[in-house]
This record gives structure tokens, sequence and C-alpha cells, in this order.
């Protein structure tokens, strides 16, 4: 089965942009769930939500904050897009 090259680029380009507008994102909440892991080992504090809620908010906080970030991150590759690259 043979692809068109042009199709190849097209999703690898889309896959990268995918990974570096999540990537940040994801990064918060590794850190602070990691944080929160740590400070739940030494204090023996075993609550399920103590991970999930301030991961969560992080991540949220992270994500508002790059959003202008983000956006010019999509309008260049839509800008890509619409020119033939």
């Amino acid at each position: 089965m043979t692809y068109d090259q042009q199709t190849i680029e097209l999703v690898r380009e889309t896959l990268i942009i995918a990974l570096k507008i999540a990537a940040p994102i994801l990064l918060a909440g590794v850190v602070v769930g990691l944080v929160i892991s740590i400070f739940q080992a030494i204090t023996s504090i075993q609550e399920q939500t103590l991970t999930f809620v301030p991961k969560i908010i992080a991540m949220i906080l992270v994500a508002v904050v790059l959003i202008p970030w983000i956006a010019v991150r999509l309008m260049e590759f839509t800008v890509s897009m619409c020119t033939g690259w």
C-alpha cells in the first residue's frame, strides 16, 4: 500500500502541533501529581481526591495562561495548511 508523501507530512505536522500544545499542560499535571505523591508518602495520607483535584486545577490554570500561545500555534498551523505549506 502506498501513501501520498504530502499526506504523511500533514499527519506528522498535525501530531507534532498536538504534542507541543498538550505537553506543557500534561507536564503541569505530572509535576503537581509528583509533589502531592511525595507529600502523601511523607504524611501517610491516602486520600484520592487529594491527588485528583489539585492536578485538574493546575492543568486548567496552565491551559488558561497558555491560551494566547496555543492560539498562535494553531493559527500558524492553519495558515500553513491554507497556503499549501
